[in-house]
Parts: C-alpha cells; structure tokens; sequence
C-alpha cells in the first residue's frame, strides 16, 4: 500500500520569529518513504534539521514577518496492516525494564501519574497485568471522556481530564498514559498521522491524532485510547514523554496559524496517476501547535 501524507501550515506573523517544528516522519519509518519529506517553506527559509532526546526529527528555522507556509508532502509504504495485537505481551517487574524505559515511568506535564495512582489501583488492579490491565485502561478512557474539538484545551492535563470527563484526542492520551505510568507501565506520548483507510464511509480526511505507545514483552505497542480500534496507516511522527514534548510546531513569539490542511490517504490507482492534495480546510478549533514568549 501506498499512503500520500503530508501537511500545510499558514501563517501571518507581525515580525520575525524563531520556530521549531516535528512535521517529518519518525526516523524509524523513514525508510518506507518514496522520497525524503523535506520541509518545504514559502518563501523560502533556510533549515536546520536535528535530533531532540527522543531522536525525533526536528527542523529549525526563522519564520520572516508577513505569510509564511510551511509543510511536507510525501508518499509512504504501508503494509496494510491494522495495529497489532499482541494480548500474550507480559508486563515487566520494574527491576527487568531496559534502563530508556524509566522515564517513561515518571510523572511529566500533562501526565500526573503521581497524583492519579491511587486511582489507578482502584480501578485496574484486579485486572491481570499485562496487556489486558493496558487495554482496560484504554476503554474506561475511552467511554469517561467525551469527544468534542469545542472541548480543546491547551492547559488541560490528565487529572483535569479525569475530573471534567471531556476533551480532545490529547486528552484521551495524556490520561490513558499517566494511568498506565501509574500501574509501572513504561507509556510514551506518541503524536502522527491516522488515515481512515479501511474504515466505513463516509469519513473525513487523514488527520494528526494523539495516541501512546506501551512497553510490555520487550518491545513498544501501540494503543489509541481515543479511537479504541486498530486502524490502518497510522504513521508516527514524534513520541516523548507528553505533548509539551512533541509539538507540531513551536514559536517562539505569536502564533497566528490562519490555515491549516494535513493529508494521510492511500493513492488511487484506478486512474494510473497519484492521488491529489486536498482542497482547503477550515482550520480548526485547535492546531497542535503550541508558542512561548
């Protein structure tokens, strides 16, 4: 399978302003792509590309004042393949885990899984560790929080998710993550492209989404609590510890995001040609996008 995914980000900035942004593909997948997905600017700047902690891609540059657009455009190949299940996957004593995994056990920002671990016990300790203890996390997630873009909030973390039962797909992760944290599971914040290939139509688009990944059986396994099914061509493009980690983009100064369009589709070959870009979208009530200063 072949999947076009890609991303269009416009701006109108008052002045000159530094950013960084994660919008290539995770290094780990890089080698399923046709042709590299190089950030591409208009007009254009130069980048600089560099790998954060995570080893996540990240390119910085200076956006100049006036509008500026920023994105990729790339295809990728795709097995086909709907996310694995693996329900054999054991948990680890804390003393076995790989030493990188630690940190994925740690309270962070958005995922307070101090605060959230008496909790935690009360509602899945009876549940047998494992993969059963992760995915009934997932579905009490998935069914306390009501999905609504009218509910994006850029302060909300997972206790404030848990209390208001409301949110977005960053929501619905953060909680899922600090709870499974809260259990001794290793679970990092994991952000990307969905595509709705393979799902009933009608459907929207590819979008970015939220989801997390768990380590059990030594290795990492994917979990959505916010759509709570495998899906088809789902594509990582970042992972840490929370969303303050993995921003699609990150000024430093104004954010005045005016256009937003992202693609995650498979190309159609009944015609001989390559599918194309989307029309424009309205943008959103909230772009995963965050600025400072």
């Amino acid at each position: 399978m072949r999947i076009r995914l890609g991303c269009e980000m416009r701006y109108a900035f008052p002045y000159p302003v530094p950013m960084v942004v994660m919008l290539n593909v995770h290094p780990t997948r890089a080698d399923a792509l046709e042709t590299p997905d190089t950030l591409r600017t208009e007009p254009p700047v130069p980048v600089e590309t560099y790998r954060d902690g995570f080893g996540n891609l990240c390119g910085r540059l200076t956006a100049p004042a006036g509008n500026f657009t920023i994105g990729t455009d790339a295809v990728i190949r795709d097995d086909g393949a709907r996310d694995a299940a693996h329900r054999e996957a054991e948990q680890h004593t804390i003393e076995a885990l790989p030493a990188d995994t630690i940190v994925f056990l740690l309270p962070s920002r958005y995922c307070e899984s101090d605060l959230l671990a008496d909790e935690a016990w009360r509602l899945f300790g009876d549940v047998a560790p494992g993969w059963d203890r992760v995915q009934a996390v997932c579905d009490f997630v998935h069914h306390h929080i009501a999905f609504g873009y009218e509910f994006a909030h850029r302060d909300r973390t997972a206790l404030d998710a848990y209390a208001g039962g409301r949110g977005v797909c960053r929501d619905f992760t953060h909680l899922a993550v600090a709870l499974c944290r809260a259990l001794n599971v290793p679970t990092r914040y994991c952000t990307g492209y969905i595509s709705f290939i393979g799902e009933p139509e009608p459907h929207p688009a590819g979008d970015f989404a939220a989801w997390m990944e768990v380590y059990l059986g030594g290795r990492w396994h994917v979990f959505d609590p916010r759509n709570n099914a495998p899906r088809i061509g789902r594509v990582m493009v970042a992972y840490g510890r929370d969303a303050a980690d993995v921003p699609l983009t990150h000024t430093f100064g104004p954010n005045p995001l005016v256009g937003f369009r992202v693609w995650a589709d498979e190309i159609d070959h009944s015609d001989g040609s390559d599918a194309a870009m989307p029309p424009e979208e309205p943008l959103p009530p909230q772009s995963m996008a965050t600025r400072t200063g």
